[in-house]
């Protein structure tokens, strides 16, 4: 059995107009599946749905796509981030390009369902917010939950480390995130991979994605250097820089995250969202503080830069960290149950708005074509400990801490703790 093809253009030959086709990748840049991305263009297929994480960053052949108007709808969960106005937010503001947004976990939780023969499930997750409007919730012991469909694909897109002619796959570092659950859900999944060996040269433990869940390998034909896409990625204020309030300095966002660490209790679990709380991994040294990014690697360390940085090691901000011993990696599906399944201690997220009764506001404003909620919906459903860390006010002088949100909510009367500046 060999499922080897002699390109990426091959590998996509038969995919027509129309398809739906999911494709891995986390953050702006890491393990995106480059190669067959770009032989899709190319081939100039239309009317494509989009299944995703996000779109990525930088002007390459997804947002490509989207511009030519090659895709028709996106289904993902992030379809705008601050700080920055995509060509896909202008298209989905003129109605031309259709959204759907889902959080992190449950996309890959539908994908998995959808592979694994399961039609529907029920979840706490987005339970009273903007997403859940108009869907159908049942109580199960007091606790309400949402209706989630499985979302099969015709295809799947992968960007692997090696794998084998049959289709066994290896995923390095923290690099597995969408893939295999994206895989299960497709009629026909396409792995570009750094090197092709021969079965047996891959350990049966080693392997992370089976062949039978993978139709074609091909080799990657475009390498990306990460390390200069990172050093490209400027920070929009120094973490050392504090806002100013009635002519005094607050807190820098760095002490803010110091701040937050010092809540942390010895021998916890505990998650960092994007943002401030990135930071929080600066403040840990020497603590039995084991740190979960929801991109599948658990027990990770600092933040680092330069010739420390290796490319399958980062957190849920796309930031390269190194890891500590006892460090392991896993998908996200994997992730996403320590999440909801409320293994975590806390959940350390930035915030929007937070409001008197603990509701939180996280993932749009007014101004975003849709939004970005990551995995941040998925958290707060199973977090045992909700702490937020922000500025006070937001970059407009508005407050965030309000009587009540007017931001779509990214859950409800979650918040146990606010550290600000």
């Amino acid at each position: 059995m060999n499922k080897v093809v002699a390109s990426p253009e091959e590998a996509i030959a038969d995919l027509e107009d129309g398809a739906s086709v999911a494709f891995a990748g986390f953050g702006l840049l890491h393990r995106f599946p480059v190669s067959l991305m770009n032989a899709l263009r190319d081939k100039g297929a239309k009317n494509l749905t989009f299944v995703c994480n996000s779109l990525g960053g930088g002007n390459d052949a997804r947002m490509e796509m989207v511009e030519r108007r090659q895709v028709k709808k996106l289904i993902a969960a992030f379809s705008a981030r601050p700080g920055s106005r995509s060509v896909a937010e202008e298209l989905i503001d003129s109605g031309q390009l259709e959204v759907e947004l889902v959080p992190q976990g449950i996309l890959v939780e539908r994908c998995r369902a959808a592979g694994a023969g399961i039609p529907a499930f029920y979840s706490p997750v987005a339970v009273g917010t903007p997403l859940a409007e108009g869907r159908e919730t049942r109580e199960f012991k007091g606790k309400q939950f949402l209706l989630e469909y499985a979302l099969p694909v015709d295809y799947a897109f992968l960007r692997g480390w090696k794998a084998d002619t049959e289709g066994n796959v290896v995923f390095r570092g923290g690099s597995q995130n969408f893939s295999p659950a994206f895989a299960k859900a497709a009629r026909t999944a396409i792995v570009e991979v750094d090197e092709i060996v021969q079965p047996g040269d891959l350990a049966p433990h080693e392997i992370d994605l089976q062949g039978i869940w993978v139709q074609r390998v091909c080799k990657a034909a475009v390498q990306l250097d990460y390390k200069e896409l990172n050093a490209a990625r400027a920070p929009r204020r120094s973490a050392d820089t504090a806002k100013t309030y009635n002519g005094k300095p607050g807190l820098t966002r760095e002490s803010i995250a110091k701040r937050a660490a010092r809540l942390l209790p010895e021998g916890s679990y505990v998650n960092l969202g994007v943002g401030i709380p990135t930071l929080v991994s600066n403040h840990l040294s020497g603590r039995d503080v084991t740190l979960h990014a929801e991109n599948g690697v658990m027990k990770y360390g600092e933040l680092v830069y330069g010739d420390d940085i290796d490319p399958d090691i980062y957190n849920a901000g796309g930031q390269f960290v190194n890891i500590k011993p006892g460090a392991s990696y896993f998908d996200s599906v994997a992730s996403f149950e320590m999440a909801r399944g409320g293994a975590l201690y806390a959940v350390i997220l930035g915030a929007y708005q937070v409001d008197q009764e603990g509701n939180l506001a996280n993932w749009t404003t007014p101004d975003q074509a849709g939004g970005g909620i990551g995995g941040a919906m998925d958290l707060v459903a199973g977090a045992n400990t909700l702490i937020i860390v922000m500025e006070h006010r937001d970059s407009r002088d508005r407050p965030k801490l309000v009587r009540r949100c007017d931001y779509g909510l990214t859950g409800q009367e979650c918040v146990d703790i606010v550290v600000t500046d």
